[in-house]
């Protein structure tokens, strides 16, 4: 009998599928979802529930703008919400051939953004397997391995415990069902509670529970997944949800009324007049039961007179102005927290800004560059070296002309911004360090704008943080714990031995012995309590890690993730975090033929003569490549990158414009005996490189090894 009911699902499964695709109603179905064949009715998870018993129709709003392949073609009267009829039933038809990854049922209408990524669902499969869904832009939704993420950003020293609209405990760690808000950094809450917030405020009312803040909050909750609905809240959409704020007060609250219509009488004028009270409005008494003369209109009740001193007036605004001096000075003192905030979006790079670099000072030359009131990153570099008495050198070592100059300044600042006091730990391997002095100087922010300056401005990659910070501030590996291993050997030794002490406790002995000898760096982490088993000491050994990599590093992440927000760096990396992680973190990768082959795009020549002597002289170019990569050269790839492009490694933003290769002709006309003293060109300034055409790979191994040569020694010289 199961069998047979499987069967007769499978087989009602695929009458309905058939029926979507040949475009016939079902009448069985037509209370169902025509998208994700769900009857569920929750606005609150698939919005309003559509159906159009004529056309014999039923969609879920929300699956219609999560839909891959519909768009509002028609007016807000059309169809359903703009969505025409046939634009509709084409959508279901087409989504009738896509299987649902979730499910493995047809019917996925919801696609990746990602054009790589093939995954397919139902709509209500994707939120079961946190899909996220923007309702803004193009509607774009993503699979959990591309969607967007949140990083930890508070600025207090402690996390929240608890979720700002229920109220109910949360776990202080960023997920897919635990988000914040982007401005306060205090208020967390669960997904689907601030999804009911949002269905419950709409647009005009939807904002953070705590710092009120309302454009920054719906931006990212959008970003987010949550859906905001363009309407009014609901509780000003309910037939007389206010009509008790219009009720004027009218009762006599006298000890003893003596009025013969009762308490609840107010005559117009005269003695039974029920006044109310000035300050609080709430109380009221008929004129000639407080014994309170014709021509008062100013009354206040016994309890508000009392706590202002029997004064039945309304307290008068103090009119002294504000104190000029002391204060003044204090009052005009700028916060760390309010200082300049540069644009986050990225911005084409135009203009020039002049750096000029003095006894190889680069970390101090970039201060000034971006501490200047008139700083724009989106200006282009232009760097000078001068020698110690302020000359100008002819041009930057190594020569290269003003794109050299800039490599070599941007490689030079990161190799001092890696060495200066806002990081510690080995080189390579660099976690933030907690310095009074920057702090003070707002370094970190400073050196988040450099650090986003280099890598768009065709610095090389940066290498050196290591995978713990790398995580803290981006998120990524989503979720990951941290454990004594990611902490430097820098970062506080005295802390770092507690730790350690009480990561390798054997025993329970073992364990109180170490939380006894560190007990005041147990009570500043906030997890000094009494240790009655020695299962408690994995759960102290995490929360000893989070507290010194996150909790008290809290200022120093947030003003570094603000810097790096320059010409929109973070948020580029928020979006393709493991992409990024191979730029900020090492090891470096090592230059292969491939990489150096791929660099190069190949121009051919459009006459079929010189296109057939161009093609033997690509392979010879990748036998070139080989050869350098396993050392029977006499070059290497790096002299060779260096000779086509002017730079000693690939720079994190790739080149500008993007490397060429063409080829250059002998002279000769083509013939064999003239084709073998043609050498190879380059233009760094434009990325070019021109390759011999030669008629043998020995011809042209030896050209290219003469002149690359000869370039790598006199740059070194």
């Amino acid at each position: 009998m199961g069998h047979m009911g499987n069967s007769l699902a499978h087989l009602t499964l695929a009458l309905s599928q058939t029926l979507q695709m040949s475009g016939v109603d079902n009448p069985a179905l037509s209370l169902s979802c025509a998208l994700c064949r769900s009857s569920d009715d929750d606005p609150d998870q698939f919005g309003e529930k559509v159906t159009l018993k004529k056309e014999r129709l039923t969609v879920h709003y929300l699956c219609l703008l999560t839909s891959s392949g519909i768009y509002q073609r028609g007016a807000e009267h059309e169809g359903i919400c703009g969505f025409l009829l046939e634009d509709i039933r084409q959508e279901v038809r087409r989504a009738a051939r896509l299987t649902c990854v979730v499910c493995n049922h047809k019917g996925a209408s919801v696609g990746c953004f990602v054009r790589s990524c093939r995954k397919k669902v139902h709509f209500p499969c994707g939120m079961k397997q946190n899909f996220i869904f923007q309702f803004s832009g193009l509607f774009p939704s993503f699979c959990p391995d591309h969607s967007p993420s949140q990083s930890v950003s508070v600025s207090e020293l402690s996390l929240p415990q608890s979720c700002s609209v229920c109220l109910d405990s949360i776990e202080p760690l960023l997920s897919f069902s635990i988000l914040k808000c982007p401005s306060c950094h205090t208020s967390w809450f669960h997904r689907d509670c601030v999804q009911h917030q949002a269905h419950s405020a709409g647009l005009y009312f939807f904002r953070c529970t705590l710092c009120n803040n309302k454009d920054m909050f719906q931006e990212e909750m959008l970003r987010m997944g949550i859906y905001i609905p363009e309407r009014d809240a609901s509780w000003e959409l309910e037939a007389n949800a206010f009509e008790e704020l219009l009720h004027v007060y009218q009762s006599c609250d006298a000890a003893t009324c003596i009025c013969k219509n009762g308490r609840t009488h107010s005559a117009k004028t005269g003695w039974f007049e029920v006044l109310r009270c000035r300050l609080c409005g709430s109380t009221g008494t008929h004129r000639k039961c407080s014994g309170v003369g014709l021509d008062t209109t100013d009354w206040a009740c016994p309890d508000c007179a009392q706590a202002v001193d029997g004064k039945a007036s309304l307290v008068a605004r103090s009119s002294t102005p504000p104190q000029q001096g002391g204060d003044r000075k204090g009052g005009e003192r700028r916060s760390l927290l309010s200082k300049r905030s540069l644009s986050s979006s990225y911005s084409p790079i135009g203009c020039k800004r002049l750096v000029e670099l003095s006894g190889g000072e680069a970390l101090s030359a970039g201060l000034a560059l971006v501490r200047r009131a008139d700083f724009n990153p989106a200006h282009t570099l232009c760097v000078r070296f001068l020698d110690q008495r302020k000359n100008l050198f002819h041009s930057s070592p190594g020569g290269g002309g003003e794109e050299a100059s800039r490599r070599h300044f941007l490689k030079l600042l990161l190799q001092q911004v890696q060495s200066s006091s806002v990081f510690e730990g080995p080189r390579g391997n660099k976690n933030l360090a907690l310095d009074a002095h920057a702090l003070q100087e707002d370094l970190y922010f400073d050196v988040g704008v450099l650090l986003a300056l280099s890598l768009v401005h065709g610095g090389p990659p940066l290498l050196f943080f290591s995978p713990a910070l790398f995580q803290v501030l981006f998120n990524f590996p989503r979720d990951a714990a941290l454990t004594p291993g990611h902490m430097t050997p820098d970062t506080t030794p005295k802390n770092r031995r507690y730790e350690m002490m009480i990561s390798e406790a054997k025993s329970l002995e073992d364990l109180k012995e170490a939380t006894a000898a560190s007990w005041q760096y147990l009570k500043l982490a906030g997890c000094n309590q009494p240790i009655s088993s020695l299962d408690q000491k994995g759960a102290l050994v995490d929360h000893l890690v989070s507290f010194t990599l996150i909790t008290r590093m809290q200022l120093p992440l947030q003003r570094l993730r603000e810097g790096l927000r320059t010409l929109g760096v973070f948020n580029q990396v928020q979006l393709f975090p493991a992409l990024f992680s191979r730029t900020f973190c090492g090891p470096p990768e090592l230059l292969s033929g491939q990489v150096v082959a791929q660099l190069l795009s190949v121009n051919l020549s459009p006459q079929d003569g010189r296109r057939v002597a161009e093609l033997p002289v690509l392979c010879f170019w990748r036998n070139f490549l080989s050869d350098c990569e396993v050392g029977r050269s006499a070059v290497s790839l790096q002299d060779l990158l260096r000779f086509a492009t002017g730079a000693e490694e690939v720079p994190a933003a790739g080149f500008q414009p993007p490397p060429l290769l063409s080829f250059l002709h002998p002279p000769g006309g083509g013939e064999e005996e003239g084709r073998e003293g043609v050498f190879p060109q380059s233009l760094p300034s434009s990325n070019q490189l021109a390759l011999p055409v030669t008629s043998c790979y020995a011809a042209f191994k030896s050209c290219m090894e003469t002149v690359v040569s000869l370039h790598t020694h006199l740059l070194e010289g």
